[in-house]
C-alpha cells in the first residue's frame, strides 16, 4: 500500500476538502503510486500554462481549488506512460464513487487529453 508524501500534502492545500478526500483514498486503493504535482493554481502560472500549450483555458478548475494533477510515481521518479494513468484513474473514480463525491479525468476528454488531470463536476 502506498502512502502520500509530505510534498503532496503540502500540495493539496486549498484544494477542496472533497477532491483532498478522494486523492486520499484512491492512494490505498491505487496499484501505482502518486504524488500530487499540482492543486491550486494562480492566474499566472495558468496564464504560463496556456501559453506553453499545456492547458486550453484561463476557466482552469485549479484556479478554484477544485482539480489536481497526479503524477505516476515509478522507482523514484515520474512517469508519463499512459498506462499507468488508467490504473490511477480506477483508483480515483472507486474512491469517488466510495465516497460520494463526483469526479472527472482529464484523460476521458474528447479533445485534449489531460491523463494527470482530475476535478470535481460541481
Amino acid at each position: 500500500m502506498f502512502k502520500l508524501s509530505q510534498r503532496s500534502i503540502r500540495r493539496l492545500e486549498g484544494v477542496d476538502s472533497r477532491l483532498v478526500a478522494v486523492v486520499k483514498r484512491a492512494i490505498n486503493l491505487t496499484d501505482v503510486d502518486f504524488a500530487v504535482i499540482e492543486g491550486i493554481r494562480t492566474i499566472e502560472r495558468q496564464k504560463k500554462l496556456v501559453e506553453a500549450g499545456a492547458s486550453h483555458t484561463m476557466n482552469s478548475k485549479h484556479l478554484t481549488g477544485h482539480a489536481v494533477d497526479l503524477g505516476a510515481y515509478v522507482d523514484g521518479r515520474i512517469r508519463w506512460d499512459w498506462p499507468l494513468y488508467y490504473k490511477i484513474n480506477d483508483a480515483m473514480q472507486e474512491a469517488a464513487e466510495e465516497l460520494g463525491i463526483g469526479i472527472t479525468w482529464g484523460g476521458s476528454w474528447k479533445t485534449f487529453k489531460d491523463g494527470p488531470h482530475f476535478q470535481l463536476n460541481q
